[in-house]
């Protein structure tokens, strides 16, 4: 480990309670590391609290962490990162294993899974626990996946996903399109329990439990669309095909019987339906063509860089 680079990322907003410690106990653990804290705007002197610590401190104006893991991922170059949050709540002892399997090769990114170990009994937020859960069955069952913590803030990854990684997210969301990304793209992970700690007293989470959840479920509900099109308008065209048999269906047998079709605006409606079913399938081909030369590119692209 003495012989590779290794950047440890903090983002960090408004975090002058606990950032100083987690600087130090990553000093502590990884001498030989560069460690960047990215202020993003920040009115309790968090960053002036990190340089002092000795941290290389970076301000990132546009708010929200998805701004911030971009300006990371864009201007910093490692053989290892971790990126962990600046409010003290993942010790930075668990991360060293992260980090060997990161330059063992044996990984792409390693996931800090707070949900294996303490985190059900140190959070006592339990639309939060429950988020968590519903967070990780969602993305489970649509990638075929079995993830235990899909939105945890304790990462590690290698230059080859960081350097690959679109991050489209503004915000908190971020981890769930990390995870989602390298499930499609294939990318190898590993998961390693790592304890979970309160924040301390007066330090206040950045989470709105119900904006914050809505933000996640409909970046599964876009990242599901772009990455899986034929299941998601297949999904769509299959409902509509239902409707639309439902609707046509009785007014077939009346005809049959009587030779009447007596509800002619429910029928105009059935075949209205049923063709949105047909376009909705036709999509979801078409779309999924698209995807299929996307991810033939993107293999490609990452050829090309591993050779640079």
């Amino acid at each position: 480990m003495k012989d590779k680079k290794i950047a440890i990322l903090i983002p960090c907003y408004n975090e002058v309670l606990t950032i100083g410690e987690v600087v130090e106990d990553f000093k502590t653990k990884f001498p030989q590391a560069d460690i960047y804290v990215y202020d993003n705007n920040s009115i309790d002197g968090s960053g002036d609290i990190a340089s002092q610590a000795g941290a290389t401190v970076v301000s990132e104006y546009m708010q929200g962490k998805g701004f911030v893991v971009r300006s990371m991922f864009r201007d910093i170059d490692a053989d290892c990162y971790i990126m962990i949050d600046g409010d003290g709540t993942y010790p930075a002892e668990d991360t060293v294993e992260m980090a060997q399997i990161i330059l063992d090769k044996k990984a792409d990114m390693v996931i800090g899974d707070r949900l294996s170990s303490t985190y059900f009994l140190k959070n006592k937020r339990i639309f939060h626990s429950f988020g968590n859960r519903f967070v990780r069955f969602l993305i489970n069952k649509i990638f075929k996946s079995n993830v235990k913590d899909i939105m945890t803030g304790s990462r590690a990854f290698n230059k080859r996903f960081v350097k690959t990684f679109p991050a489209l997210s503004k915000g908190f969301e971020i981890e769930t399109e990390m995870t989602i990304h390298a499930l499609d793209k294939k990318f190898l992970l590993k998961e390693v329990p790592t304890n979970y700690k309160n924040r301390p007293d007066g330090s206040m989470s950045k989470l709105n439990t119900y904006s914050d959840g809505i933000k996640v479920i409909w970046t599964i509900f876009t990242l599901y669309k772009d990455y899986k099109p034929m299941s998601f308008f297949g999904l769509i065209s299959v409902g509509l095909f239902l409707i639309s048999m439902g609707l046509f269906i009785p007014i077939f047998e009346e005809f049959w019987v009587t030779g009447l079709v007596p509800k002619f605006p429910t029928l105009i409606v059935s075949i209205g339906i049923g063709i949105a079913s047909v376009m909705a399938l036709v999509c979801g081909v078409i779309l999924d063509t698209i995807k299929k030369y996307s991810d033939q590119n993107f293999e490609l692209f990452l050829r090309i860089i591993e050779k640079e």
